[in-house]
């Protein structure tokens, strides 16, 4: 049930009708339902699998309250629940054909059975924020919650439920406990989030996708240029295509008095990688940062051993995206670069400094970025290679160019604008603070646009097959 279909308009007119009308028990009671419907509508079988991590995470949060002893084996029944199906689902494929592979180059022919298995939407999303629960209840960061109902919709909350968010329970779970009311203020705020999300989904990512597509997918000969436009297209349509994700889901919870974490904060203004991930997809990379990168050593084990931590955790970060080793490359360059930043910290003096050094920093950061999207859109690395070679062999316009990269220019360029000066003013509820009729006037302009500009079609989520 894809948020830019008409099904999902439906269902959640329905729900948020009856939401509304009910109190506090019944409305969570309602999402719940609301939620695994949600859930199932996918692929029914798939939620057992979801309701397996809630009821194993949940038990053990209770055990974990009173238990003196073992506590550690408790923490890692849920880490082998979590991981395992995971592991399965995601990654066992992969492993096998590499583990094949390697049997074969040492002349081993005995090839290992590969199961192709269909992988369930949000898997990597909700087994993550349900594991990372367990692990605060383990630090004793929050008291476990007695209701299985009300972790089960902390798990399942369907606005987050596929693509994040990956929310902390001590954020969502104790706003789903109390009481909520719906201020005018938040259903304002949430419509402006659903619109853009939306103007982003279906006019900026579903239109750059056509561009991207005629590189990297039709298996036609290209030339350097188009290989550079199709990759600034892509850079663009992941942001738009997730970053938009994350606003309509935002907004929808708005409207329900729940507020979720901002995932994304105009992250192609990033002066450098380590503030890239202060910026890009910042669920991911904070969770990454407390239960990988710091208990690992984090920083307090010597320079060495920090490198070596920040390319593992970047490295575990790509193949959390999916089983290829474009997804382990494209972690690996964002390790290193965080290591060559900090290595060149020591060595020169602060940057960027002043307007011109803060502007060469930003543009020298975003197109690291698409460099590295060009990795991670990729279908493998031979076609990496391919498309790097054809970049730096020749980048003379060829017919056709001029027109894409007026179509590229036509679709960021609102975008862009937007952006830009929410980044010269400092201020993302920039939108909020306009007159009145200012705003009027661009929503009725951006839903012009979606209507009449924006793809015919629902595309499905980049992000939904992580």
């Amino acid at each position: 049930m894809l948020f830019n279909s008409l099904v999902f308009v439906l269902f959640f007119a329905v729900v948020y009708s009856a939401y509304r009308a009910l109190p506090h028990r019944g409305q969570n009671a309602l999402l719940l339902l609301a939620s695994w419907f949600f859930y199932a509508w996918w692929d029914w079988r798939f939620l057992s699998l979801l309701l397996l991590s809630t009821a194993v995470d949940w038990a053990v949060g209770r055990a974990l309250a009173t238990a003196t002893r073992h506590r550690r084996l408790l923490l890692l029944a849920s880490i082998v629940v979590n991981l395992g199906i995971l592991g399965t689902f995601k990654y066992l494929g992969f492993f096998t054909v590499q583990a094949n592979a390697l049997l074969e180059a040492v002349g081993v022919h005995s090839a290992l059975p590969v199961l192709h298995l269909v992988l369930p939407v949000g898997l990597s999303f909700y087994t993550f924020q349900s594991m990372a629960y367990t692990i605060d209840v383990y630090r004793g960061r929050l008291a476990p919650t007695r209701s299985f109902w009300l972790f089960a919709l902390f798990v399942s909350f369907f606005p987050q439920l596929v693509a994040g968010p990956i929310e902390r329970s001590t954020a969502l779970l104790p706003q789903l406990e109390r009481p909520r009311t719906v201020s005018r203020e938040q259903l304002a705020l949430g419509a402006q989030l659903v619109l853009l999300g939306y103007f982003k989904k279906v006019f900026v990512a579903d239109n750059l996708g056509v561009i991207v597509s005629q590189v990297f997918d039709s298996g036609q000969p290209t030339h350097g240029l188009a290989v550079l436009l199709a990759g600034y297209a892509f850079t663009w349509q992941i942001y738009g295509d997730f970053s938009g994700y994350t606003d309509v889901a935002r907004g929808l919870a708005r409207w329900m008095g729940i507020e979720l974490s901002l995932n994304f904060n105009l992250p192609f203004f990033a002066t450098g990688p380590r503030d890239l991930w202060r910026r890009w997809h910042i669920s991911l990379s904070q969770w990454l940062r407390d239960y990988l990168y710091i208990p690992l050593g984090g920083s307090r084990h010597g320079s060495a051993r920090t490198h070596l931590n920040l390319v593992a955790t970047m490295v575990l970060g790509g193949l959390w995206h999916g089983a290829s080793w474009t997804f382990v490359v494209w972690g690996a360059v964002h390790g290193l670069a965080l290591v060559i930043q900090r290595l060149l910290q020591g060595l020169l003096p602060p940057w960027p400094s002043g307007r011109l050094g803060r502007l060469l920093a930003i543009v020298l950061t975003f197109h690291f970025t698409a460099f590295c999207f060009l990795i991670f859109r990729a279908h493998d690395l031979h076609q990496v290679g391919y498309l790097l070679q054809n970049v730096g062999y020749s980048l003379r316009p060829q017919p056709g160019d001029l027109d894409t990269a007026r179509q590229l220019a036509a679709v960021v360029g609102p975008l862009f604008a937007l952006e830009l000066a929410q980044y010269l003013s400092g201020d993302l509820q920039l939108l909020a603070r306009l007159p009145r009729p200012v705003q009027a006037g661009l929503v009725m302009a951006a839903t012009l646009v979606i209507v009449i500009l924006g793809a015919s079609y629902g595309r499905r989520f980049i992000y939904f097959q992580f």
